[in-house]
């Protein structure tokens, strides 16, 4: 067991790194390396450019002989991620994982996924339709996902764009705050308000 939490260390100490990749994770709670949140950049010249997609990590106790558990937390338009829950079908999260792999790795098969999508095997068939039946409507709709869900925006333009439906500021700021910044949780309770 040490030397599983020993490569776990090392592992995250490797996907930390600030670098080039694109890919990140850490810990969510401190003290407990088999959850992780990370995140993965779209790829620049895709459809997910500019997005910051974040992904739930589990890590079971036969890591690394079994892959990590991995789930897209931010929304995204792809055949093979599930659009309603994120569930990713991708081989190296299921059979063709090998102990060699690790949770970089795997991201960075994420990312990889996310420049050349496999409609022949899908996790979301709606999607894989539209990818292979009208590429230009598919690629519209991705574009408007990662726009909408996975796009960084400051607080302050967070907290601008409610006030422009009419709350005042310190109303708008405390449901941003309250919901995590999520801007339709904050609105529906700020109209439930009325």
């Amino acid at each position: 067991m040490a030397g599983a939490n020993g490569r776990l260390v090392k592992e995250l100490k490797e996907v930390s790194k600030n670098d080039t990749s694109g890919v990140r994770a850490a810990p969510v709670s401190e003290g407990n390396l088999r959850h992780l949140l990370a995140t993965v950049e779209g790829p620049s010249g895709t459809v997910y450019e500019g997005g910051i997609f974040e992904i739930n990590v589990e890590i079971g106790k036969q890591y690394p002989f079994e892959p990590p558990k991995m789930k897209f937390l931010t929304k995204i338009w792809h055949p093979n991620i599930s659009s309603q829950t994120g569930a990713i079908c991708l081989d190296i999260l299921k059979d063709q994982w090998s102990p060699a792999l690790t949770i970089k790795t795997a991201l960075l098969s994420l990312q990889a996924l996310m420049c050349s999508p496999e409609p022949g095997d899908p996790q979301d068939a709606e999607v894989a339709k539209m990818y292979l039946s009208n590429r230009e409507e598919f690629d519209r709709t991705a574009r408007f996902w990662t726009e909408s869900f996975a796009k960084p925006t400051s607080k302050d333009e967070a907290v601008q764009r409610v006030c422009e439906m009419g709350f005042d500021e310190a109303s708008a700021r405390k449901a941003l705050e309250k919901h995590k910044w999520d801007e339709s949780a904050a609105v529906n309770e700020l109209l439930g308000a009325i």
